[in-house]
Formats: structure tokens, C-alpha cells, sequence
């Protein structure tokens, strides 16, 4: 019996490089020790790609305070590349554009560039098959549990963070992660018992340094917190210092979750190795796209850890979804202007849309948003359309 292929080509892509204003913006423990400034807005790398056969499919990517520009510039240089080609080879589509950015190095901004166009090759793949994402990939369950952040960063008062985290409770949040790691211990130490207070015997607590402690400082910290029943602890030392992460973690009873600095498969099979992740971070638009991200995954199923992928709920609820083992999916709300459909957020889960890909479609304030665009080969007139 001879298989017979549907062959279809790519016609066109749009990029585009938006920039979405957060409403009051943000410090973690890197503003708080000096070496960072607020966050006040996120850029996004936009890819929309049309076939032949009239589908499309979108996917993007994101920088914070620097790069947008740059991964904007970088698009429109590979993107050409995938003009003609066959849009479900994706493996092949994304070695085609790594190897364009091969010069650029493993990780960084050739990555998070081509982690776009891969996004929008997943989302275009699910939608010819009908099936939402997580669907396509092999879904083990419809809601992942969900803990929110946005409510909890350290410019927050003390009412202002428990008042943000009785919001995520109503809204049917499972559990809430408060930054740490300020210069003054005692600081921190006064801001947990108070959110305890907030979340005992209702939801998950998390606790996240951002990097910013030595090995010793990390550890006294760690220990300190070691029986207040935190979900996991996160980044308490320097993202590549994977020995470090794993001598930490062996001494305590407390996950630690860290991994969403890291932008190859290499480094995260580093990470791993050392045993340093009980919860892996990977984040997909920083690793170079879904693609790799299932390569990550299936390094953290083989190792029993936990996945808890960093930001973008948008696109990693389907990978989550298909995770055997303890996970969790980031919520922030930063993106929901973008998109014209809500998640559902309810008993502690944040649940699968059931439409095709990812079950979102592109808001006109999106649109709004948008500060350069670059369209190349033959697009459908609803992706011609500009802010």
C-alpha cells in the first residue's frame, strides 16, 4: 500500500515586531540589588506564515528591555529560507534556519529569533490537523495546574501582594510565586510570613531569587525556608552554575526550579545531568521554539523531575499538557490584550482551548501594538491588513 502525502507549500510570512506596555511595571530582586531597571514593557517577534493550500498559522518569540529591534532585523534576513518549503518538516525547517545563524553561536538571539517561525510552524501543523497543539503532541490532560507572579514582584507593598494574591485565588489560581532575594534578609523573610499567611491551606507557595545569592547566602536562605512547605524554590544562584544548583538541591527537602535563562538543549541537559532542577524551567521562545523544548522535556521525563515551564502560558499549556510528571504552567496576563480568546482559569488549573493550534487568534490590539512589520512571498488579504 503506497502513502500518499498532501503536499503544501509556504507562500508568504508576515513579521512583525510589537511592543506590549505592562501597566505598572515590575522590579525583581536584579532592580533591587542594581544590576537591572524596571520592567515596563515586553517586545515580541510576530510570525505569520500562509501556505498554498490557504492556511495560517502564527507563533512568536520575546525579548526583555533590549533586542526587539535586533530580533526583528534577524527575521527579515532568514526568513527568506523558508519560502517554498514543506511546512510539516519542521525539525528540517529549523536546522535550515539554524544553520543560517550558525555564526551567531548555539542559544541567544539566533534562538529566540527562530523559536518565532518554529511557534508558527507548530501552530499551522495543528491547525491542518485540527487538533489543539497540546492535542497534536500527545495531551495527558486537559487542565495543568497554575500558579501566578505578576501580583507578587518586589516594587509591591505588603497589602498590595496579598491583595494580588486573593485576586489570583478568586480567579481560581493554584498557586502564587513571590520574588525574593533583596540585599536586606529580614525584608524578605517579613514579606513571606505575610503572604503565608495569604496562601497556608489554600493554595501552592513558591519563592523566586532571580540568581542574585552566592552559594552560601543561597544556602542559609534555603535552609531557613526548608519546612514552610514551598512548592519549589527558584534560582536562588547564577543560571549556569549548574554544580551549584545541584549541591544545593541535595541538601534540601524543597524543589529548586530553575533552567528558563538557559537558551540550547545543551545547557539543559548540563543542568540536568548535575541534578540541578527538580522543576525545569525551559522556556520555548528562549530555547529556540517548541521543537527543541520537546527535546528538553523528554530529558526531564527521563529524569523524573518536575517541568515548570518560565512565561509565555500562551504556547507552553500544550507542552505542559503532554508532560508526564509534577508540572505547572506560569500565568501572567501581560499577553491577554493580544488575543481576541481568554484561558480558562478555574479549581487551581489553567485549561486547553479547544480550538486548533493554539487556540488563539490575533486582537486588533495587537495590531496597535505593532511597531515594525516585513512581509515577504504571497500573502491571504487578512494577513495584508497593518495596524
Amino acid at each position: 500500500m503506497s502513502a500518499t502525502h498532501n503536499h503544501d507549500t509556504i507562500s508568504g510570512l508576515k513579521l512583525s515586531h510589537l511592543v506590549v506596555p505592562i501597566a505598572k511595571p515590575v522590579s525583581d530582586a536584579k532592580v533591587a540589588t542594581g544590576v537591572q531597571t524596571p520592567l515596563a514593557a515586553v517586545d515580541l517577534l510576530l510570525v505569520e506564515v500562509a501556505t498554498d493550500a490557504g492556511l495560517t498559522g502564527f507563533g512568536f518569540t520575546y525579548t526583555l528591555r533590549a533586542g526587539g529591534t535586533a530580533l526583528m532585523a534577524l527575521a527579515r534576513e532568514i526568513a527568506p529560507a523558508l519560502i517554498g518549503e514543506d511546512p510539516n518538516r519542521i525539525s528540517y525547517l529549523w536546522s535550515r534556519l539554524a544553520w543560517r545563524t550558525n555564526s551567531l553561536g548555539e542559544g541567544g538571539a539566533a534562538a529566540q529569533c527562530i523559536a518565532a517561525f518554529d511557534s508558527a510552524l507548530w501552530d499551522l501543523k495543528a491547525k491542518r490537523a485540527e487538533l489543539p497543539l497540546a492535542h497534536l503532541i500527545g495531551a495527558r490532560r486537559e487542565g495543568v495546574p497554575v500558579y501566578n507572579t505578576s501580583g507578587q514582584y518586589l516594587q509591591a507593598t505588603i497589602p498590595e501582594m496579598r491583595d494580588g494574591a486573593e485576586a489570583g485565588i478568586a480567579r481560581g489560581i493554584g498557586g502564587i510565586k513571590m520574588k525574593v532575594g533583596q540585599p536586606d534578609v529580614a525584608e524578605d523573610m517579613r514579606r513571606i510570613a505575610a503572604l503565608r499567611e495569604v496562601t497556608e491551606g489554600r493554595v501552592a507557595l513558591m519563592i523566586d531569587a532571580n540568581q542574585q545569592w552566592t552559594r552560601p547566602a543561597a544556602r542559609s536562605f534555603c535552609r531557613s525556608v526548608d519546612e514552610f512547605g514551598l512548592s519549589f524554590i527558584e534560582e536562588p544562584l547564577a543560571a549556569r552554575d549548574h554544580e551549584g544548583h545541584g549541591a544545593l538541591a541535595a541538601q534540601l527537602a524543597t524543589p529548586i526550579a530553575t533552567g528558563e535563562m538557559l537558551t540550547s538543549v545543551a545547557e539543559h541537559r548540563a543542568l540536568i545531568s548535575a541534578g540541578g532542577a527538580g522543576f525545569c524551567q525551559v522556556d520555548a521562545p528562549r530555547i529556540g521554539g517548541i521543537t527543541p523544548f520537546l527535546k528538553v522535556m523528554a530529558m526531564a521525563e527521563e529524569a523524573r523531575i518536575g517541568l515548570a515551564p518560565h512565561f509565555v502560558m500562551e504556547q507552553h499549556l500544550h507542552l505542559a499538557a503532554a508532560f508526564d510528571g509534577p508540572v505547572w504552567v506560569e500565568h501572567f496576563d501581560w499577553f491577554e490584550p493580544l488575543f481576541e480568546e481568554r484561558l480558562e482559569i478555574r479549581d487551581g488549573q489553567i485549561w486547553l482551548p479547544r480550538a486548533p493550534g493554539f487556540g488563539l487568534s490575533l486582537s486588533g490590539a495587537a495590531r496597535s501594538m505593532t511597531k515594525d512589520t516585513h512581509s515577504l512571498g504571497q500573502l491571504p488579504a487578512a494577513l495584508q491588513k497593518t495596524a
